[in-house]
């Protein structure tokens, strides 16, 4: 799947309408989130025990948008809290741990390792049974390949977010849920596509046969 093509099933996931009421829940997620991480990091330690419940429970509202195009219940984003808590948040810490870790040997290092691992929030949604390690060793597997991909596809949104900030910043809000729910079309397609790959093995013996 393209990046056009991608950006376009996120246009649609999102209703198609930057003021329609389906774009406007998934700006209030997004809204959301980056306050409770605002408000948290005035508290000692406190953001570092709220990012990853808060970003699996955000990736799970998109990634469920995305499969059945129902509209986000705003009241999930706190999920993350409550469905494996302590998994979420260790999740959070050592992806964070590792970036910061790799870009110590200079930027470019972290840059690469950040979209190595980016798909371990949505790993962790459709397999709550994983552990911290288990996600993102998935996630740079499925990252294989793609991470240019991804790159290319974060940096096409340069221009709605100068857009964004021509209007006095308040447009950002806008661009926030439209890169997170290209993200999720991005994971979406990669999991359709194993699941192709899948199946295509499965069912060449009983063609060769």
């Amino acid at each position: 799947m393209t990046i056009s093509e991608i950006k376009a099933k996120a246009r649609q996931q999102l209703g198609g309408k930057i003021f329609g009421e389906t774009w406007l829940y998934a700006l209030v997620v997004c809204l959301l989130v980056s306050l409770v991480l605002g408000v948290s990091s005035m508290i000692l330690i406190g953001e570092i025990i709220v990012f990853g419940p808060l970003y699996v429970a955000e990736s799970k509202l998109f990634l469920k948008q995305a499969r059945t195009g129902e509209k986000m219940n705003i009241i999930d984003v706190f999920s993350g809290f409550s469905d494996d808590f302590g998994g979420n948040c260790i999740l959070g810490l050592m992806q964070t741990l590792f970036i910061f870790l790799w870009s110590l040997l200079f930027i470019v290092p972290g840059i690469i390792k950040a979209y190595a691992y980016s798909m371990a929030y949505f790993i962790k949604v459709d397999h709550p049974e994983y552990d911290w390690k288990e996600c993102l060793d998935r996630s740079q597997e499925m990252m294989l390949g793609r991470k240019w991909k991804l790159f290319v596809q974060d940096l096409s949104f340069i221009g709605w977010i100068i857009v964004g900030i021509l209007c006095f910043g308040i447009g950002l809000l806008w661009v926030d849920p439209y890169i997170f729910a290209a993200r999720t079309q991005f994971y979406k397609a990669i999991v359709d596509e194993e699941k192709e790959e899948l199946l295509q093995i499965a069912e060449a013996p009983a063609e060769n046969s």
